[in-house]
């Protein structure tokens, strides 16, 4: 990667979502990751919850084994989850808050209140050679102390900002997001974002220069209903690309 390069993660939770609506094996989120890094995605992201609402075990082996891109493995910080992610060793895990009753990740994880707890976990991938990212809100202080766990890299939430109306507020919460990411960048750590970023937030995003992922799912999975899922890939790609150059 070049220094003026982004990756783009594409998460494929959703392609399980509609598979287990009506169970069988169809869609495949396998057969969706193939083709997302087919048309230029650079990693696929899976969120394996507690309670496998999407994405099961079973998906995580088989993409395991079959993509040579880096996986990243969206995951509680729990005792099973490390074990799981212990044996499967992702490329990349990134911790996320997880509550059963939420229908999405509602906001990023409090490294500050959880640091003791978030230790052993942040150890325990590392040592297996799995590249941790916390998941957080662009506050510095959440920063500051994922720098202190040894993670290799930060996602910024950017759901508050893409669910903002234009206007001073909206602003404002890029705002956070820039000076975090200078901030996330100064300590060493890789900065990524992600959560609800559609082309233009994604275009938005991507010019910021010390950001240089983002990982993106429900958009392009919602979008592909009306373009196919490599065309909307092709046409975020090249969006993110435009806008860092």
């Amino acid at each position: 990667m070049t220094l003026s390069s982004i990756r783009l993660g594409v998460n494929v939770d959703h392609v399980a979502t509609l598979r287990n609506a009506r169970g069988g094996a169809h869609p495949d989120p396998l057969a969706a990751a193939l083709l997302a890094l087919e048309s230029g995605a650079d990693s696929i992201t899976v969120h394996l919850r507690e309670d496998r609402r999407h994405i099961r075990d079973a998906d995580v082996v088989a993409m395991r084994k079959a993509l040579s891109a880096p996986i990243n493995l969206e995951m509680a910080a729990t005792p099973e989850m490390t074990e799981f992610a212990k044996g499967i060793r992702p490329h990349a895990a990134c911790l996320v808050p997880e509550r059963r009753a939420e229908v999405t990740t509602e906001g990023g994880l409090d490294a500050v209140g959880l640091e003791a707890e978030l230790a052993p976990v942040v150890a325990a991938l590392r040592s297996v050679g799995t590249r941790v990212s916390l998941f957080l809100d662009p506050e510095l202080a959440q920063v500051e102390t994922a720098a202190r766990l040894g993670a290799g890299a930060v996602e910024l939430h950017t759901g508050t900002y893409c669910e903002a109306a234009p206007g001073p507020a909206r602003d404002r919460e890029r705002q956070r997001l820039i000076e975090a990411a200078r901030r996330v960048a100064a300590l060493g750590l890789e900065c990524h974002a992600g959560h609800g970023l559609d082309y233009t937030t994604a275009a938005e995003m991507a010019a910021v220069p010390e950001i240089i992922e983002l990982n993106i799912g429900h958009f392009l999975m919602g979008q592909a209903v009306f373009d196919g899922l490599g065309a909307c890939i092709r046409r975020m790609k090249t969006i993110m690309t435009e806008a860092r150059s």
